[in-house]
């Protein structure tokens, strides 16, 4: 019988060294810091959004970080993001799909133009930019590469009154699109998994959890009492981009304090 591998660090199981990641919404909230984490774990990461100003200081903390400007739900921008990044570093490894738009929170407050523009964004971009990824050359076959889109706990479950129609079907129909990409590549090399996060502080909830009654809401629904903070979706990240999950595909990472289980 053949002896099963010697199994690997904890360190290098989760080391992204020598590998080229793309970050998408990164220059603020959630995304910036999806952006520093995997330049942490040596990853060049290169940060994509329509802020020039705000990549450049995360790049200034980092030099592994490399900014681009780019509006995700121009194709042209789309692919002109992933060739930069494949042209500069010669590879492409990791993609996390973490651009987003929120919508309108009321149904009846969101005409079918509105809905359809987040839908550009949320579902449409990332299905463009994984399949951009999964068409790029191999270039190690030792090697999976790996798709991480961010969805929600509002594609799992409703978030009235604090939801939105276009914003849950979107990250719906992204948990879906996880799934049959998955199983369409699984044989290919490439990885696509899907992290939901709960209510975490950012740029995007910062009224939600500024006022009083929706915090409490939060709290009221989290087993653990209270929202998110940023970091604590650092080792999720991680372990669906790096080889750590090398045997994980067609996930839904749920990070929600509980918030789901009840």
């Amino acid at each position: 019988m053949t002896p099963a591998p010697a199994p690997a660090a904890a360190a290098e199981l989760f080391s992204l060294r020598g590998r080229t990641a793309v970050v998408t919404g990164a220059s603020s909230g959630l995304g910036a810091r999806f952006a520093a984490v995997l330049a942490s774990a040596g990853a060049t990461v290169f940060a994509a959004a329509r802020r020039l100003e705000r990549l450049k200081e995360l790049a200034d903390e980092d030099p592994r970080i490399h900014p681009v400007v780019c509006d995700v739900s121009r194709e042209t921008d789309r692919v002109r993001l992933m060739e930069t990044a494949r042209d500069e570093s010669g590879r492409l490894d990791v993609l996390v799909n973490n651009a987003g738009a929120p919508g309108a929170v009321r149904a009846e407050e969101e005409s079918a133009e509105d809905f359809a523009k987040v839908l550009a964004v949320n579902l449409v971009a990332p299905f463009h930019l994984a399949r951009l990824l999964a068409e790029a050359p191999e270039h190690d076959n030792r090697r999976t590469r790996s798709v991480v889109n961010v969805s929600s706990v509002l594609g799992l479950v409703s978030g009235a009154p604090m939801g939105g129609a276009a914003y849950a079907a979107s990250k719906a129909g992204l948990i879906g699109l996880t799934r049959e990409l998955a199983g369409q590549w699984g044989g290919s090399g490439v990885r696509v998994n899907a992290l939901a996060p709960g209510w975490f502080r950012s740029e995007m909830t910062e009224e939600l959890f500024a006022d009083e009654r929706s915090r409490r809401w939060v709290e009221r629904g989290a087993m653990v009492g209270r929202g998110g903070e940023p970091g604590e979706l650092d080792g999720a990240l991680l372990y669906l981009a790096s080889d750590a999950s090398s045997y994980c595909t067609g996930h839904v990472l749920t990070v929600d304090g509980g918030w789901t289980a009840r």
